[in-house]
């Protein structure tokens, strides 16, 4: 939380002094009616002048797709106002918010071109560069996000952003949040610093963006309920304090920690632009360097994860990453734009030690260089749109190649569809790879017995206001690769399940198919919003094990209130998910693994909210699963860990400008 002082200062004190102000906006109910409005009285001289239109505030993604501010309240801004910040339908979260989440649905096209750390289970806050949002806006904005948590924490994340002249934006944020849970030791914490740079010269020519992030995720790991069926499934009174439920250990945590500095700059070598030709010639470099590390701390041994090396148990692994990449592109009215690039990666993966077993030496670092060409096309006629990506390694172990193709067709205003492939291969994360531990169990090297994670993709898109939205995807993964336990039925008994996880790789193939739609159906104010998801695994062992039906409805009520100064949404979601064998959690690697003993699922998850828009600020109230408490105690996220009890949060999102 270090940072959050410097920013609400900053909030303070930061004047608009090279920009227009601009006077707190009027009563309009969304961006739509904002953007409409282009004139305001003068407080000095009672006459109009202009105001800046909410398209001016420019928010431009890695993949420079720009989008602008949205303050519209929506049953879509609804589904998004979580910890993550985004729609989680595929995801199921624990009891306390930052807690991992279970996975309902993949999707198993990469977008990584190299092996990641590992403990992907710790990571569904961590904000990778691909995350990372740049600005362009004409006055400074502020976007402030609040809500609570689950007892003695707050959630908050807070953005500036401004610039320093027409050409130079820049911004500043953190988001920061502590939660002690209902369940014991199962506090959470987390911070996410990032500052942002985006920077075009008085000529057009040079173009810079550049980032820098600092991120912690800490957690408290209990291992689970004990007596979940004597203390949480009978539903006896005396553990309705959640607190009172015993749990496996009361002294274990882990955390992620990275560093990363960005940086993405052009220099356009040639351009002309008139009204014949339109064409561009320049030379771009991409670089990264990101210090990461995950760490898992023990006060003492416990039989849960079996015997120990060492004692108190302190794992940590570290990768360390610099890429640097160098292209040249050239774009087109006619041809389009097509780009070539060489990357170098370097990586460092390591443990502090060397380890020596009766089976031989577990060494403590994989190190080395990846040199790899590629290429891009993108080309728009008329309604049509086709865009591809080649990668290829040609130096070094980790990475053999990446593709990604799609094609799109604008049938008429409203009604898209797009067709996308992808095929990639390369090693398996490097916790799969290598890993120590002072756990006796947890060590292992795989680096040259693990063959390359390929996987095969075909996805149809169809985006339509008056059909809904359908996405089908087809996948096939060979070598794929996962946890799962050797241990034996008495040793499960036993609660020693965990001590026996390692990582494997499944030798025939991985058949996934998903079929997802979503519609909206209106009836005056009232509207039923609609997202099933089917799925249908094919495989010889049961390695990879998902839902088949996953179904989300809301019914709510939209109006304007008290003559038009607030705007009100509310109504009831229910969500619900098939029966089937849930991966269950291992904390001491942060990951889940896969589990076929128990079937978890099929019980109905109901909220209910209001939601009201007030100018540029939306207040969100929710009584999330009202139900717990008379459908029975069957709701987990995982084995032996709970979905979370009835409660009621509240919070808001905020925009201002200056």
């Amino acid at each position: 939380m270090r940072y959050l002082f410097t920013i609400l200062l900053l909030l303070a004190i930061i004047p608009g002094t090279s920009q227009d102000k601009l006077p707190p906006p009027g009563k309009e109910k969304d961006s739509a009616q904002f953007r409409k409005q282009n004139l305001r009285p003068s407080l000095s001289t009672g006459s109009e002048e202009p105001v800046n239109k909410i398209e001016e505030y420019k928010i431009i993604s890695y993949s420079r797709d720009t989008t602008y501010l949205d303050t519209t309240l929506t049953i879509q801004k609804e589904y998004s106002y979580n910890y993550l910040r985004r729609d989680d339908f595929e995801l199921m979260p624990f009891a306390n918010v930052g807690q991992p989440y279970n996975h309902l649905g993949i999707d198993p096209a990469r977008i990584n071109l190299y092996p990641l750390l590992g403990a992907r289970a710790r990571h569904f806050n961590y904000l990778e560069k691909e995350d990372i949002a740049y600005y362009n806006v004409p006055t400074p904005m502020t976007d402030l996000f609040f809500k609570t948590t689950f007892e003695q924490g707050q959630l908050l994340d807070a953005m500036i952003t401004f610039n320093t002249s027409p050409r130079f934006n820049f911004s500043i944020a953190y988001k920061g949040f502590r939660s002690l849970g209902k369940y014991q030791y199962s506090q959470m914490e987390s911070g996410n610093f990032r500052t942002t740079a985006n920077y075009l010269s008085k000529n057009r020519r040079y173009a810079l963006r550049a980032h820098i992030t600092g991120q912690d995720i800490l957690g408290e790991e209990n291992g689970g309920l004990i007596a979940k069926e004597l203390q949480f499934e009978s539903e006896d009174p005396e553990f309705q304090d959640r607190s009172r439920i015993d749990v496996f250990f009361t002294n274990a945590r882990n955390k992620v920690l990275g560093k990363r500095y960005f940086l993405d700059h052009r220099y356009a070598l040639a351009r002309k632009k008139d009204s014949v030709s339109d064409s561009s010639l320049g030379i771009g470099h991409e670089f990264t360097y990101e210090t990461k590390y995950y760490q898992f701390q023990q006060d003492a041994q416990n039989d849960y994860f079996g015997e120990d090396l060492f004692s108190p148990i302190d794992d940590k692994a570290t990768l360390k990453t610099f890429f640097n990449q160098v292209s040249l592109d050239y774009s087109n009215k006619f041809l389009g734009s097509i780009k070539g690039f060489v990357n170098w990666y370097q990586y460092n993966y390591f443990f502090n030690s060397l380890l020596i077993t009766e089976g031989g030496t577990i060494p403590n670092q994989l190190r080395g260089d990846e040199l790899s060409v590629g290429g891009s096309y993108s080309k728009r006629i008329g309604p049509f749109s086709i865009d591809g990506n080649l990668a290829y390694g040609i130096t070094g172990d980790l990475t053999n190649y990446i593709f990604d193709a799609s094609a799109g067709l604008e049938i008429n205003e409203g009604n898209t569809v797009r067709f996308s492939v992808h095929s990639s291969s390369r090693k398996p994360n490097f916790n799969f790879l290598l890993y120590q531990s002072d756990y006796a169990n947890y060590n292992w090297y795989n680096a040259e017995l693990f063959e390359d994670e390929s996987v095969q993709s075909l996805k149809f898109d169809l985006r339509s206001e008056v059909w809904g939205n359908l996405t089908a995807q087809y996948s096939i993964t060979d070598n794929y690769t996962y946890f799962s336990s050797n241990a034996t039925e008495q040793q499960i008994a036993d609660g020693a399940e965990n001590a026996f996880v390692t990582p494997k790789q499944e030798g025939s193939s991985v058949n996934h198919l998903k079929v997802k739609y979503a519609k909206e159906f209106r009836f005056g104010k009232w509207a039923l919003n609609n997202t099933v998801m089917y799925q249908e695994v094919t495989q010889d062992n049961r390695v990879l094990n998902l839902p088949q039906l996953v179904t989300r409805n809301t019914l709510y009520f939209s109006s304007d209130v008290f003559k038009r100064a607030m705007f009100l949404q509310t109504g009831v979601t229910f969500k619900y998910f098939t029966a089937y064998n849930m991966d269950a959690y291992n904390p001491l690697l942060g990951e889940f693994y896969v589990q076929n003993r128990e079937e978890l699922g099929a019980f109905p998850m109901l909220d209910f909210f209001i939601n009201a828009k007030v100018r540029q600020t939306r207040i969100y109230l929710k009584a999330e699963h009202f139900n717990s408490s008379f459908t029975g105690n069957t709701f987990y996220a995982a084995p032996g860990y709970p979905y979370r009890d009835f409660v009621i949060r509240f919070g808001l999102v905020w925009n201002f400008f200056s």
